[in-house]
């Protein structure tokens, strides 16, 4: 192993949290390197043909040459999705950022420094470098039309949250405007998207800052004057290390959890991390459903995938409803499905639950996911649907097997949840005069899936409490910082990227300062 090069800070992770603390640092004039695991994308070279599985999925360690954007993991008690790349989760998100309700923040597990109004100027930051604008009300979206027509219909109030594209004016050389493909969750082609490794990042490049993509990190440990980080180039497979004086993980909540885990209790380099660790995640209530055969063509491929959210917050267990659509070829796939009823085989597939990896891989890779399955279903006249609640944040992350897991029985600790979001998404189904079902995968395993996995390193005012200070500071670890979803202590309810971005605004602004 060569030796070690040394930089002031070391971020791994290029997502929301790495890539805001790679620019303030930057800004402060610090050397910094930005660690990632995924590969660089620039617009256009994102990858659609399905059949190709290894550039589409991410199935690090246990098939090498699997290192596509989409991570898609059947862990014990969720079915998790994140992205890899350079740019992290803003490659594939769906681009809204709400500020949630001042309520969510009351939760006792909420340190008292964090707070709705204490936030504020964190989230005028993260509006500022995203350039975050509704969709223009003037633009003719039909979708986004029959949805508030049926919010309506319900006595629902909704609001159109700020995004994160570029509708008016082309952003930036060889980007375009918005090309209402609703491809926004598979990588933008056109470069409409102002995502972090065009915005945030490409600044903290422009100030010095290094990215090494494709580069994996096992494991952190201290050495004199900062910390020293475990990689592998996933390229040649050769491992190196890099040293900081101050280290930030930003890998995402599974993948700054793992770390910490890693270090603690398989290498020992952290013996002294919080018992706490891995403790309340939350997969932010995400519930994924659809409807079918509705009176009006919808024309869900038109548009950004997200335009207007439906708020059901005026009973806990709060959440937030909204219809996630996807470009054409996907939702005459998802169309093609079905909405079949597991009936009195429901739930008899849970023990199968976590074998679905390479099922799913090897669907894909033979095409059984490239066309629809049956075409008597009008594609048109279909939606996703998707609610974002507050769930107990009760699962548990831990490593089994020598990999990430999550252990947490969602269905039965979070039952109301589940029967008032399928209850709205039923009346919302009426109102358009559609069928409503569930995800198959939740009639047969019972496990929901979620895109905002939050928690496992808590904010905390003590050690007894959660994972890292006010500060994102891993409690007996000075200089060794987390500035992701791992640091959120309740589920959010709301879009969770906000709430994200401004925590790890505030907390590289404690890095800058801790210099």
């Amino acid at each position: 192993m060569s030796k070690a090069t040394r930089y002031d800070v070391v971020i791994v992770g290029s997502g929301f949290g790495g890539s805001i603390n790679a620019l303030r640092l930057s800004q402060a004039g610090k050397s910094v390197v930005v660690l990632e695991r995924g590969k660089r994308y620039r617009p256009g070279g994102f990858p659609r043909d399905v059949t190709r599985a290894d550039e589409l999925l991410w199935r690090q360690p246990s098939r090498h040459q699997a290192q596509g954007l989409f991570d898609v993991r059947f862990l014990s008690g969720i079915g998790t999705v994140t992205a890899s790349g350079v740019g992290g989760g803003s490659l594939i998100y769906a681009n809204v950022h709400v500020r949630p309700d001042a309520e969510v923040f009351e939760d006792p597990r909420w340190p008292a420094a964090y707070r709705r109004d204490t936030l504020e100027p964190y989230f005028d930051r993260v509006a500022h470098e995203l350039r975050l604008n509704p969709v223009p009300p003037e633009l003719p979206l039909r979708k986004r039309d029959l949805f508030q027509r049926a919010a309506r219909g319900l006595g629902r109030e909704t609001f159109d949250p700020p995004v994160a594209v570029a509708f008016k004016e082309p952003p930036g050389p060889n980007r375009r405007v918005c090309q209402l493909c609703a491809e926004c969750e598979f990588g933008c082609q056109h470069g409409a998207k102002n995502t972090l490794d065009l915005t945030y990042l490409a600044r903290a490049e422009a100030l010095g800052a290094h990215v090494l993509a494709r580069t994996l990190v096992t494991h952190v440990a201290p050495v004199r004057d900062g910390y020293r980080v475990y990689c592998q180039d996933l390229v040649s497979g050769e491992k190196h290390v890099v040293e900081g004086a101050r280290v930030v993980l930003a890998a995402g909540t599974l993948g700054t959890v793992e770390i910490l885990l890693r270090s603690r209790d398989v290498v020992r380099t952290l013996p002294r991390v919080s018992r706490r660790l891995g403790h309340g995640y939350s997969g932010n209530g995400d519930f994924l459903a659809s409807m079918q055969g509705a009176r009006e063509d919808i024309q869900p491929w038109v548009g950004p995938d997200v335009s207007t959210v439906m708020r059901f917050t005026d009973s806990k267990p709060r959440f937030t409803l909204v219809t996630a659509t996807f470009n054409r070829p996907a939702t005459e796939v998802l169309a093609g499905m079905g909405q079949p009823d597991a009936g009195p085989f429901r739930g008899w597939g849970a023990p199968l639950w976590t074998c679905l990896g390479p099922v799913v891989h090897k669907a894909f890779a033979k095409g059984l996911m490239s066309r629809p399955l049956r075409r008597d279903v009008d594609a048109a006249r279909t939606s996703n649907l998707f609610g974002i609640g507050q769930d107990n944040a009760n699962g548990r992350m831990h490593l089994k097997g020598g990999a990430l897991d999550v252990a947490w029985d969602f269905a039965g600790e979070n039952a109301e949840l589940v029967r008032r979001m399928t209850e709205a998404m039923r009346g919302l189904a009426a109102q358009y005069g559609a069928t409503f079902a569930p995800l198959i995968t939740w009639q047969l395993f019972k496990r929901s899936f979620t895109v905002h996995s939050l928690g496992g390193a808590r904010l905390a005012e003590t050690p007894e409490g959660g994972v890292v200070s006010t500060e994102g500071e891993v409690f007996h670890y000075p200089g060794l910082h987390v500035a992701d979803g791992a640091v959120i202590p309740t589920a959010i309810g709301f879009h969770p990227v906000m709430t994200i971005s401004a925590v790890a605004e505030r907390i590289a602004e404690a890095v800058v300062h801790g210099f």
